[in-house]
């Protein structure tokens, strides 16, 4: 069985005169209502997960939910109150300021919403200076960050410095320095919600090409449901420090696991996220007609076929074996509910 790349268990982050203490009085795991009650600030509250390599989980909540928080503690940024940060198997909280920054500077990569670019460097050097950090020499780390300046599509633009460059280029800029290391693991906190809706689409292409080639294990943070489902494998929704739900887009909009979730994602378009897999109903064993659906199809791709059917549609697997069937009826619930097209 593959091993999770980065996992945390019991995971709490409080803010307070003794959180550690607090935490002990109360047995490890106190309401929220006894927390504030007692004037503690709840970042991160029992929070349990595992990334699998190669992955891209997002986290995702308004403003003030933990999710920044909870990032920083997996890099220990941020030095939680209690529980497990497991790294390659290795739990990263028991290990010594050394130790973590060697991880650092060979096993993790950094992108932040602020592209915190050295405004005297060129893009370049820029991009060399964690190379630079870890003591490789010049002709070494110019040729790694010429590499990665090339991938993320700023070839011919080494001499720049930050202020020549719009905000989409910047942020490229912070992408290939936090690639020049070669990091197993990305964390990425809000990093294209600084951008113009067209620029940050363009980058979200981008990350998704680039995570295509490099395959990295990748936990994202945004506060932006369309954002997320473009990007994630998984998705762990956060409020008041907990994570409410953690599971794939689909998922989270067809069972909801609590009303905060379902609210979250109530006005989510449903034709470009739910499969057909999703909303089919069974079917018996037999030959399949020609016409039949894939079962991973999006609803979108095949709405107009389903809804110009006097039948309902066949839905067969990748080995053409028949899965189920997709009525118009069942295709108007699952995109506006039962209710509305009633």
């Amino acid at each position: 069985m593959t091993e999770a790349k980065i996992a945390c268990r019991n995971l709490w982050k409080l803010y307070g005169a003794d959180p550690a203490g607090f935490l002990k009085r109360h047995a490890g795991n106190p309401s929220i209502e006894t927390i504030r009650a007692e004037g503690y600030v709840p970042a991160v509250r029992n929070v349990s997960f595992e990334v699998m390599p190669g992955e891209i989980l997002v986290v995702m909540g308004l403003s003030g939910s933990g999710k920044s928080t909870l990032l920083r503690c997996l890099a220990r940024l941020v030095e939680p109150t209690s529980g497990e940060v497991m790294f390659e198997g290795r739990d990263i909280l028991a290990a010594s300021e050394r130790e973590l920054i060697e991880i650092r500077r060979h096993k993790m990569g950094m992108v932040f919403q602020h592209f915190a670019l050295l405004p005297h460097r060129t893009v370049l050097d820029n991009v060399a200076f964690p190379l630079q950090v870890r003591g490789t020499d010049r002709q070494k780390r110019e040729a790694r960050a010429r590499e990665v300046i090339e991938l993320v599509g700023l070839k011919g633009r080494e001499a720049y410095y930050p202020r020549e460059l719009s905000g989409g280029q910047q942020q490229r800029v912070g992408i290939a320095r936090s690639l020049a290391v070669g990091p197993d693991v990305w964390f990425l906190d809000e990093p294209f919600s600084a951008l113009d809706p067209l620029i940050r689409r363009e980058m979200q292409d981008e990350f998704l090409r680039l995570q295509k080639m490099l395959n990295k294990t990748i936990v994202f943070i945004t506060h932006d449901f369309d954002e997320a489902i473009r990007v994630a494998d998984r998705i762990a929704i956060m409020k008041d420090g907990v994570v409410e739900q953690l599971g794939t887009a689909e998922e989270l909009v067809t069972s909801p696991a609590t009303p905060y979730v379902a609210e979250f994602t109530r006005n989510v378009s449903h034709d470009r996220l739910l499969s057909v897999g999703a909303v089919m109903a069974p079917a018996a064993a037999r030959k399949p007609d020609a016409a039949a659906v894939q079962v991973e199809a999006l609803l979108a791709s095949v709405a107009r076929q389903v809804l110009s059917s006097e039948r309902p549609v066949d839905v067969v697997d990748d080995g053409g074996a028949l899965v189920g069937t997709l009525s118009r009826d069942s295709l108007l619930d699952a995109l506006y509910g039962k209710e509305q097209h009633a």
